[in-house]
């Protein structure tokens, strides 16, 4: 992997006179407690101001904070005015801009489209505190405040949409969030080195417009400079050709994506820019791509370099006051209760699941602490967090088991295209050894007053099996009831669009857990989840998964409807019709089919939920329609019962009188129930 410049290697900023804030600043009193007349940078976030170091605007503040600038925070302003915006003055260099620890549209919206009454990262769960699209709308807001301030843009949802991509809820091609939201350059990724680089930039008098040779980062430009080779991914889509790196490229090549005109129109050229995006992900081999928007050049640098562990530390280490801010008093912010008592070891995630954006957002590349470092966060907690009892909630990341897992051999990883380390197989180059997390499990536990500590984080079950020993230590000390996994289908059709290992690898570590959990006497389930409607899904598939369900005792109180996220490779499929897996192609290439009605969509959830009444009438409905009334009766061997309750089933024809009894005793578990999954 290339070098990079320590974060914390900068030369501070004169203003670090001032010292360290206990929480910073978010109204003019504050400041003036402080001894500020002004603010360097001010971040102006869609989510509640929690100094904590799982909320992005704290990390951002925090690390701006050490390398000795003044930073604001404008945490869910009012955005009918700009006058929310000027509450803390005029920043001297930029302002911040972030929808959020989540993509707007995400957090307000369900899979049905539907609006959400509630956000978690809202006092008291209160939905409506953020608007929709919020990098736009508060960047917009931001210019009318000071219309000669710059704007840099960061956050998920930015990242998310740095590119023309596929909106779910418009059902259209959006522009890529920079040239609406107008701002002046937008940061990609975990966004340390870069935000770091452009403070101490901005304060040398550069403009953020100019800053064109920063890692991580997306920007507008009139033309490609002289001096570039450019590679056209679209001619490519013709052709047929690869658009692998040749050994005689130029150092300073381009990829051209089809631009926002040709991608809106074209299916296949949407696929095709969606593919080579993903394929331009590993920070080692990654070339800059460039995208035309109108008269524009939208120019994307390759990725940034990922953390070092002694910058992750530092990162970590930030003095966070750990709690929300004190104005919003005794109100209960869910997002904050969730993470209060647990712990991130690490970033990144090399799974590549098609419908996850950790990979897009934070790499492949795992970056993690050191243990140290985790230990002391074991003990800030326990002096410094209302309400600790000694129950350390979790230990973990985007997944619970990849703590220090890497490529055996750098070389091999700075040249790796591949879009996961796990599938269709564990690559042989990837380290698994979970010696490292075993030995952070036992130190962790040995802190003085902590108690217990859970495993919350989901858990890559194919990577645990190569673990026998981290799978005893884990069911004999960090299991309690339940563990949750994630096998998401067990169609070999949808599981091969997710890129997920077949139901064979669940088993084999069901089988694992059940005999560590029998030699710890303990008696403990697993709980798996899965993608109802997901791309190249059947409506058998979902037939054949409701009956794994039934067979093995699961009853789902919540199920997960796909939902197409910004950018991910499952999005790519449910709008084209196109496995983007796959070299993309004018003739020929394989097509993806997605359930895309409401009415096929529900129908799928409701395969999940087989056991609810509600869900009868239509599943034996689509049961005769597949030809499958052998599924429909009072027997074990049946997926519901041919006659209904009464007053149950809208539209249903329930029997006089009351329901007919109908099977409900499980086979082997039992009535367990499945909480949902946070996706």
């Amino acid at each position: 992997m290339s070098t990079a410049k320590d974060i914390f290697s900068y030369r501070q900023h004169w203003a670090h006179r001032f010292g360290t804030a206990s929480f910073l600043p978010t109204s003019r009193a504050e400041m003036d407690a402080l001894g500020w007349d002004s603010c360097d940078v001010i971040v102006v976030t869609g989510d509640a101001y929690i100094d904590h170091p799982s909320f992005g605007m704290a990390i951002i503040g925090r690390l701006l904070e050490a390398q000795g600038f003044r930073v604001g925070i404008i945490a869910q302003p009012d955005w009918q005015t700009a006058e929310p915006f000027k509450i803390l003055g005029k920043p001297n260099l930029f302002f911040g801009v972030t929808g959020g620890n989540m993509d707007s549209m995400v957090n307000r919206y369900t899979s049905d489209r539907r609006l959400r009454h509630n956000d978690s990262y809202t006092p008291n769960d209160e939905g409506g505190k953020r608007p929709d699209r919020a990098a736009i709308v508060y960047s917009q807001r931001c210019r009318e405040a000071y219309k000669d301030v710059p704007i840099v843009l960061g956050g998920i949802e930015a990242s998310l949409r740095r590119i023309a991509h596929y909106d779910y809820w418009s059902d259209k091609v959006r522009r890529s969030v920079l040239v609406d939201a107008k701002a002046d350059i937008l940061l990609y990724g975990n966004a340390e080195r870069a935000i770091v680089e452009v403070a101490h930039r901005a304060a040398a008098g550069e403009a953020p417009r100019a800053m064109q040779d920063i890692r991580g980062t997306a920007f507008l430009r009139d033309a490609v400079p002289e001096g570039w080779s450019v590679v056209d991914a679209a001619a490519a889509v013709e052709d047929g050709e690869a658009l692998n790196p040749r050994r005689d490229e130029p150092e300073h090549t381009v990829v051209r994506l089809p631009s926002y005109e040709q991608v809106a129109a074209d299916p296949v050229l949407y696929a095709q820019a969606s593919r080579v995006l993903h394929q331009e992900a590993n920070p080692g081999n990654a070339r800059a791509m460039v995208q035309r928007h109108g008269d524009k050049e939208l120019w994307l640098n390759p990725p940034p370099i990922p953390l070092s562990t002694p910058e992750m530390d530092g990162v970590f280490g930030l003095p966070y006051a750990r709690a929300p801010h004190p104005s919003y008093g005794d109100a209960r912010i869910p997002a904050w209760e969730m993470i209060r008592f647990s712990i991130n070891i690490m970033r990144g995630c090399f799974g590549g699941c098609s419908f996850c954006s950790i990979t897009e957002h934070e790499g492949r590349v795992i970056q993690s602490r050191s243990q140290d470092s985790i230990l002391r966060e074991i003990e800030e907690i326990r002096d410094k967090t209302k309400g600790f009892t000694g129950h350390i909630s979790d230990l973990g990341g985007p997944t619970a088991n990849m703590y220090r897992l890497a490529c055996k051999d750098d070389a091999i990883q700075r040249t790796c295209r591949r879009p996961s380390c796990v599938y269709p197989d564990i690559c042989k180059n990837l380290g698994t050894d979970h010696s490292h997390l075993i030995e952070l499990y036992r130190k962790a536990r040995a802190v003085k007053g902590v108690k217990k500590i859970s495993i919350a984080s989901g858990l890559r079950y194919d990577l645990a099996v190569k673990s026998p020993e981290y799978v005893k230590e884990l069911v004999k000390h960090h299991v309690g009831g339940y563990l949750k996994i994630a096998p998401e289908h067990t169609e070999a059709g949808p599981l091969s669009k997710m890129m997920k290992p077949g139901i064979g690898a669940y088993d084999s570590f069901k089988r694992m857990f059940e005999q560590a959990a029998k030699e710890a006497g303990k008696k403990l389930y697993l709980i798996p989840y899965f993608i109802a409607a997901h791309p190249g899904t059947r409506d058998e598939d979902m037939m054949n998964l409701a009956l794994w369900l039934k067979r093995n005792g699961f009853k789902a109180d919540q199920v997960q409807t796909f939902l197409p996220s910004p950018m991910s490779v499952s999005a790519a499929m449910y709008h084209t019709g196109r496995n983007t897996l796959r070299p993309i192609r004018r003739v020929g290439g394989e097509t993806v089919e997605a359930a895309k009605g409401l009415k096929q969509r529900r129908l799928h959830k409701a395969f999940l939920r087989y056991h609810d009444p509600e869900n009868w009438p239509v599943l034996r409905d689509a049961l005769k329609a597949m030809g499958r009334t052998d599924l429909i009766g009072p027997g074990p061997q049946h997926l519901v019962p041919a006659w209904q309750p009464a007053g149950t089933g809208k539209g249903a024809c329930a029997r006089k009188g009351g329901g007919t009894p109908f099977f409900t005793q499980q086979a082997g578990a039992g009535r367990r129930r499945m909480p949902q999954k946070a996706r």
